[in-house]
């Protein structure tokens, strides 16, 4: 599971730097300012959790006893889809039942922290 969410990070990583480059030399004149905006907000939260997802995968490579970083992982990559696809979607002009989406994606980010935060200060550290 380790190496699948390293290639999900590096390539969420990649595609949100893709998706700001185009936000910013593509969409700049296409959208308005608040949709840029939004579309903006889903390409930083895209690259936080890309990077969260990377050293979620990490520590799972280096202790794979600590309960939770799975979880914690597959909520990061939930969130993603949710919180950034639906921003992405809308910016947009997709359609407006997906404005319920963002916020369920936003729960998705909390409780992967939550489990990441969990996994850590429960996992004991195996000599190595």
């Amino acid at each position: 599971m380790a190496r699948v969410f390293l290639v999900i990070g590096a390539l969420s990583g990649l595609l949100s730097v893709v998706l700001g480059a185009f936000a910013a030399h593509g969409l700049k004149q296409q959208l308005s300012d608040s949709a840029l905006q939004a579309f903006q907000i889903g390409v930083q939260y895209q690259m936080y959790h890309a990077l969260a997802l990377i050293l979620a995968a990490l520590l799972l490579m280096l202790q794979p006893a600590w309960t939770g970083l799975k979880a914690s992982g597959l909520a990061f990559i939930l969130g993603a889809l949710l919180f950034s696809g639906s921003l992405y979607a809308l910016a947009l002009g997709g359609p407006r039942w997906l404005g319920p989406v963002t916020p369920l994606g936003g729960l998705s980010f909390m409780l992967g922290w939550l489990l990441f935060a969990v996994a850590v200060w429960r996992g004991k550290h195996q000599a190595g």
